[in-house]
């Protein structure tokens, strides 16, 4: 009976890979060093923000927002950045100036990556984590790794089942037993995955216990004002972009590719 064997490998490959999700996620909830000191009373500043909301990437789009509202950098719905001041009142902004270049304009597309890559985001980073706020980039792509695991253990149990079921010399009616014996490992893979995907949303994968908690201690920002936009734009990405044309411009960048 072959086909035993084969749901054998599928059991295998389930438990390893779900234990091995569950004993990361309960690393990663446990609440690190300096956590408690930071939870008392964190001041955060827009980029900080950011990067716990939606980690480098949102770093970089706050950046060239703020820079297109205060006139350092005007952003064009066909995907360009043109720099109109050169001189950046930050690190950030100076990373992005030095990212577009001598001649002045690049595309949106590796400009964000370019910004999102820099040192000075990296720094941002590792204050976050020396403070608590954020989750060490070990830990994250070690949970990534886990899920990336369990999932290919689902894909798994299928195609062994499928497997185990087309094998020929089987007697008649043998599908339906062995389709419901593969059916467990692969119940308790997705559902290791269900769980897993509950007890991270709506919660950002970049911020700690503590930095999830200054995130959602933080008021809805209010409308109008350019730093209610930047806010706004910190926490929830360019979709809270209301101006169609600088909507355009940065969505327009992502979908270029460039």
């Amino acid at each position: 009976m072959l086909w035993v064997m084969l749901l054998l490998v599928a059991w295998g490959a389930a438990a390893v890979t779900c234990i091995r999700l569950c004993l990361v996620t309960a690393g990663a909830a446990q609440r690190r060093p300096g956590t408690d000191r930071a939870a008392a009373s964190p001041e955060l500043n827009l980029y900080e923000t950011a990067f716990l909301a939606g980690g480098p990437q949102r770093v970089a789009d706050l950046a060239l927002v703020s820079m297109h509202l205060r006139r350092r950098l005007l952003l064009a719905h066909t995907g360009w950045a043109t720099v109109v001041d050169p001189e950046g009142r930050d690190e950030v902004e100076r990373t992005v100036i030095r990212a577009i270049g001598p001649e002045g304009q690049s595309r949106i597309a590796p400009l964000r990556a370019a910004a999102a890559a820099a040192d000075a985001v990296r720094s941002l980073a590792d204050r976050l984590v020396a403070a608590g706020l954020a989750v060490p980039h070990g830990t994250r792509t070690s949970l990534e790794s886990a899920v990336r695991g369990v999932r290919g253990a689902a894909v798994l149990v299928v195609a062994l089942a499928a497997v185990a079921m087309l094998m020929p010399g089987q007697g008649a009616g043998h599908a339906g037993p062995v389709a419901a014996w593969f059916g467990l490992p692969l119940v308790l893979t997705l559902g290791c995955l269900a769980i897993a995907r509950m007890e991270n949303h709506p919660y950002s994968p970049w911020a700690s216990p503590s930095g999830q908690h200054w995130l959602d201690s933080l008021p809805a920002p209010a409308r109008g004002a350019d730093r209610d936009l930047l806010a706004a734009v910190a926490v929830r990405g360019v979709g809270a972009l209301e101006d169609p044309d600088l909507r355009a411009a940065m969505l327009g960048g992502a979908r270029t590719g460039f």
